[in-house]
This record gives structure tokens, C-alpha cells and sequence, in this order.
């Protein structure tokens, strides 16, 4: 089970990086709930219709790590941005009958060549 947690995990990221919201889509439980800071529970068509966006912006995602456990995983990963731009994020996943029910995403600070950049009090 671990493993396949990990595959539509990494199945997912590389979705987003092709811009193909219907294997997104098709990854999503029907009862699918995402939350961010900007964005408190909402249902899989919320979700497409306020946070999906076309994903060309995106160069590359880097996966530092994956850990599942049971139906849950942690995945933290650096996002590098066409324009040099990159974040860092970690992400809680849960699972239901193979499909993700729940992604809750946690920010991290802006980085630039390897590096945080300092963030303004």
C-alpha cells in the first residue's frame, strides 16, 4: 500500500507539471477536501474552480521526500517557477480506496538559489 500511496503521488506532481487537470482530477476522491493558508476546506469543484490554474508557470518540481504511513503520507517538495522564482512546500495526503481524499498544504519561504530568502516582518 505504501508504495502505491507514493505512485499516485508522484503520478499526481507529474500531472500537474503536464497541465493535464483530468488526471488530476481522475487522482481526486468525488469527496475530495483541500486547505491551505488561503483556502479552508474546500470540496473538489471549489478546488478546480479557485485554485487550478494552467501549471505552465511551473518548470520542475524536486520531491525531497515522501513518507506514507497507513492511508496518510507527509511529501515535501521545492517547486522552481519558469521565471527562477521557487518555494518550498510540504503537503499531508490522505487516501481513500486509492484515491486522494484530502490534501492539506503547509507554505514554506521563498528560496533563490538554494537558499531561503529572508522573509518581512
Amino acid at each position: 500500500m505504501p508504495d502505491d500511496h507514493e505512485r499516485v503521488i508522484r503520478n499526481l506532481f507529474a500531472a500537474y507539471l503536464a497541465n493535464d487537470r483530468q488526471r488530476v482530477s481522475d487522482a481526486l476522491a468525488d469527496d475530495f477536501r483541500f486547505t491551505s493558508p488561503f483556502d479552508d476546506d474546500l470540496d473538489k469543484a471549489a478546488y478546480f474552480e479557485r485554485c487550478w490554474r494552467d501549471s505552465g508557470w511551473i518548470a520542475r518540481h524536486d520531491i525531497e521526500r515522501i513518507f506514507v504511513r497507513g492511508d496518510e503520507a507527509f511529501v515535501t517538495y521545492c517547486c522552481l517557477a519558469t521565471d527562477g522564482r521557487s518555494f518550498r512546500n510540504t503537503e499531508f495526503f490522505t487516501f481513500a480506496a486509492g484515491k486522494v481524499r484530502r490534501i492539506e498544504v503547509y507554505f514554506g519561504a521563498a528560496r533563490q538559489d538554494g537558499r531561503f530568502l529572508p522573509q518581512p516582518r
